[in-house]
């Protein structure tokens, strides 16, 4: 399952959340590389990162699925140094500039220079405890993108958008911010699907509630940007991923890996990224 082929394929759904049955056709669907981002988020010491990083070579072998994990900027060279080639890394975070006067910021350009290839752009975290608005994550794609780096974009909804119906409504309203910024550059995203409701809260969509909204996804890059990158583009589910939910959620035809909170600090994590295998 490291890659998913995708023969011609039609998904019906009905939730609670959204009371639509609606019907969606993806046709001959390219192969996508499986894909499992690890988010540390604000975690971690020298010593717990070589524990850490020495679970994921003892775990992680070969390069069927892609692996990246991303570290607190201050570790970001500390990891680097210790990661075995198959395993790529990732800043949480950037600015939208190359440099200049803001304390606190790094740039692009400062990420690349040190070699790491990834950055995480849009989390939830992000926009909601940071209050970053659409626009200003649409810039930091762009800039990134024009920088070299290539870019986790992340979307979801929160509880009281999902209970309201909102929830396609909300993440096409995000996409629709990031299709400017990305332009031609959809080989170089990856989109993370993360409810937000499900994130750091222990529940965790069931595989038909998250198929449903990649499938949206996918649906949406097929009619606004191209059926080619609709066939290549990875959409990745993030929300309290575990090794136990994973498989079940990895069986789904438009999930193509996950980007893990809380348990890409822990062995579990090894499985997970096993679960497209």
């Amino acid at each position: 399952m490291a890659k998913k082929p995708g023969p011609t394929y039609t998904v019906s759904y009905s939730t609670d959340a959204t009371a639509l049955i609606v019907e969606k056709q993806i046709c001959n669907m390219g192969p996508r590389k499986f894909f499992v981002g690890g988010n540390w988020k604000m975690n971690g010491s020298k010593k717990e990162i070589e524990a850490l990083v020495d679970v994921l070579k003892k775990g992680i072998t070969g390069d069927a699925v892609e692996v990246v994990v991303g570290c607190p900027s201050i570790y970001l060279q500390h990891t680097l140094c210790l990661l075995p080639s198959n395993i790529a890394l990732s800043a949480q975070n950037c600015y939208k500039v190359a440099k200049g006067a803001f304390t606190g910021e790094i740039s692009p350009a400062m990420i690349k220079d040190l070699g790491a290839p990834w950055v995480i752009l849009g989390h939830s975290e992000r926009r909601n405890v940071f209050g970053e608005s659409d626009q200003l994550i649409a810039d930091k794609t762009a800039h990134s993108l024009s920088e070299g780096l290539r870019v986790i974009a992340c979307i979801g909804e929160k509880l009281e958008e999902r209970e309201a119906n909102k929830t396609e409504e909300v993440v096409l309203c995000q996409m629709n911010a990031l299709k400017p910024a990305i332009g031609s550059n959809w080989d170089k995203v990856v989109i993370a699907y993360e409810p937000v409701w499900a994130i750091g809260t222990g529940k965790t969509a069931t595989p038909e509630q998250a198929q449903e909204v990649h499938c949206i996804l996918r649906k949406w890059l097929k009619e606004e940007v191209s059926g080619a990158v609709s066939e290549s583009t990875r959409i990745i589910y993030g929300g309290s991923v575990t090794g136990a939910t994973a498989k079940d959620l990895a069986k789904q035809p438009d999930i193509d890996g996950f980007l893990v909170g809380g348990a890409s600090l822990k062995p579990e994590f090894v499985d997970i990224c096993k679960a497209g295998l």
